[in-house]
């Protein structure tokens, strides 16, 4: 699992989600990608060099949100999900969320709760897209964790790269 920071895994993450969404998923192009990727972190899972899985995480106020999650068919298994999920859960919880919410299709919303630990948001609006049964809303209490990026952080953190904040950048010592 990685999380995206150049151009090719950006490409790699938009060509998983079109094998899945695509050609598998009867989701039109505007549906599966849309003008918010450019606002969010983007996941992409590896097998090797081979990216077989992807997720994007939109981030708001007292929540994050994931969305768009898709696995090639042949990587899709519990095991596989589990690994990326607990990158996710990580990644969130380092950056000081403890709450993760998203949205399922009924027929998948079963395995984000049974899987990954998520629960039912009762009593919400309703969201439906075409004739489609409506969306389940499902959330994920993460635990929060020491070190999280915060205000309170070394400010060097907050100029490096996603998901690296403990690894330097290059030009942090550049006056030396």
């Amino acid at each position: 699992m990685e999380v995206v920071t150049t151009p090719e895994q950006f490409m790699h993450a938009l060509a998983v989600r079109a094998i899945c969404f695509l050609e598998q998923g009867n989701t039109t192009y505007k549906q599966a990608i849309d003008g918010n990727d450019y606002q969010a972190t983007h996941i992409v899972a590896y097998s090797g060099a081979e990216p077989i899985g992807a997720t994007r995480i939109r981030w708001f106020r007292d929540f994050a949100k994931i969305e768009r999650t898709a696995f090639r068919p042949d990587y899709r298994s519990a095991r596989i999900l589990k690994l990326c999920s607990d990158f996710i859960f990580s990644h969130v919880a380092r950056k000081g969320y403890d709450v993760l919410i998203t949205h399922a299709e009924p027929n998948f919303a079963r395995v984000w709760e049974m899987v990954l630990g998520f629960e039912r948001i009762e009593n919400r609006p309703e969201v439906r897209y075409d004739d489609r049964e409506p969306l389940v809303e499902l959330v994920k209490r993460l635990k929060p964790v020491d070190g999280a990026v915060t205000a309170a952080s070394d400010p060097k953190m907050l100029f490096r790269i996603e998901g690296h904040w403990d690894t330097p950048h290059s030009f942090e010592n550049a006056h030396e």
